[in-house]
């Protein structure tokens, strides 16, 4: 049980926004690396939302005794605090997962917030090449892992809806990498 926990904290990385999780079989009978990225749930979100709906609706409240329109005030506070909440809480991915099997392929999955499961196949021999690409916009510079596919003329996302650091996308680069026996400057990283 100790040499249980003691791989699955190294096989770990968490932030906080994201928590990574590596799932390594190997296993001749289950040849399966298995890589997934979750988004994790912040308290003082949802503290956040609910206080400011509250606010929002008690001024609401306030403002109706002292006005004549008091009902049309208090539905359209509701309204907005509705959304409010609905706007904070709304978590549209939970996880995304990369599963490498070295012999057939790669399969992304993305897991959304209701239950809803996006799967993808790339044929092992359709990869020419994994990338880590530094991505830099006017207001924030992120890196992101992609691979080149034969065939296709876009390079393709591994994570499409979140934004995992470089320190969690290097060991799965690295996999991949080893898969595709497309080993680069490993040793860089």
């Amino acid at each position: 049980m100790l040499q249980f926990l003691k791989m699955a904290s190294d096989s770990c990385i968490v932030n906080a926004r994201y928590k990574y999780i590596h799932d390594d079989h190997k296993n001749p009978i289950e040849a399966i690396d298995a890589h997934h990225v979750l988004v994790r749930t912040s308290n003082s979100r949802v503290f956040f939302a609910c206080l400011s709906a509250l606010l929002l609706t008690s001024t609401a409240f306030s403002l109706s005794l002292l006005k004549d329109k008091s009902i049309l005030i208090l539905l359209w506070s509701l309204l907005l605090s509705a959304l409010l909440v609905k706007l904070f809480l709304r978590k549209p991915v939970e996880k995304e997962s990369i599963i490498i099997m070295s012999a057939f392929g790669v399969q992304l999955e993305t897991q959304y917030g209701r239950g809803r499961k996006v799967h993808r196949f790339i044929p092992i021999d359709k990869i020419l090449k994994p990338v880590l690409n530094e991505c830099v916009t006017p207001v924030t510079c992120y890196w992101s892992l992609s691979l080149i596919v034969r065939g296709e003329e876009e390079l393709t996302l591994v994570f499409k809806e979140i934004r995992p650091p470089v320190k969690m996308l290097i060991p799965i680069w690295k996999a991949l990498c080893a898969a595709t026996n497309s080993l680069g400057n490993l040793e860089q990283f």
